[in-house]
């Protein structure tokens, strides 16, 4: 998981909105998480193809 700041030390992924096999682009948001503070999408970091979740 991405670093969310310093008061945020654990998340749940709540969502993927991705599936495996699917192509992504670079900051196309692939999951979604919660934690105590927020729900965030969380993007891709590059372009590719998901191979595993």
């Amino acid at each position: 998981m991405p670093q969310m700041g310093e008061s945020i030390a654990e998340g749940t992924v709540s969502r993927w909105l991705k599936k495996v096999g699917d192509s992504v682009k670079r900051d196309e948001p692939i999951f979604e998480i919660s934690t105590d503070k927020v729900d965030a999408e969380i993007p891709s970091p590059s372009a590719g193809v998901l191979m595993e979740i």
